[in-house]
């Protein structure tokens, strides 16, 4: 009986710490997206960003166009071109298509590459800035509400966004 006691003792002692650790925990939200959208950083990046596609997108037009005037020339001689010249001009224009392509693909893989490398400064300082807010205000966990993953999150958290607005900066 004794034992008994001293184990219902011991379980109520462990149960009710941990009701009181679980009590300790400070939760915080955060919608990131929104938080980038305010920063100042963010809309010099973006420029930067929108210029290389640009420029990019400009010369995937400029190839696309040469292209097709040497297709355009190709229809209008194909019918007085010798056999051997037909061929010729045949695997030329199929080269260049595939080049066309090829440059495509590349021009993407370069974009997305700068993307990054211009965003990253840019979300290294509002994760710095969410982590040192969280660090300073004692939360445990900072949920990111823009990720669309977070079902459902109580009025006991807290939304942090202004908290980390000030930490950068940030007026608006």
């Amino acid at each position: 009986m004794r034992k008994l006691v001293t184990l219902a003792l011991t379980a109520m002692f462990f149960l009710s710490g941990s009701t009181l650790m679980a009590q300790n925990y400070k939760f915080g939200h955060i919608n990131s997206q929104e938080l980038l959208k305010a920063m100042p950083d963010m809309d010099s990046a973006q420029v930067k960003v929108q210029n290389y596609g640009k420029t990019l997108q400009d010369q995937i037009e400029e190839l696309q166009v040469e292209f097709n005037k040497k297709y355009q020339d190709y229809l209008q001689k194909r019918n007085t071109l010798t056999p051997a010249i037909l061929e010729m001009k045949e695997k030329e224009l199929t080269q260049m298509q595939q080049n066309v392509q090829e440059f495509q693909q590349k021009s993407e893989q370069e974009y997305q590459d700068f993307q990054s490398q211009v965003m990253k400064p840019v979300i290294d300082k509002a994760n710095n800035a969410i982590k040192k807010v969280a660090k300073d205000n004692g939360f445990t966990y900072v949920f990111d509400t823009s990720s669309g993953v977070l079902l459902y999150f109580s009025d006991q958290s807290i939304d942090i966004t202004p908290l980390v607005k000030k930490e950068l900066g940030i007026t608006k």
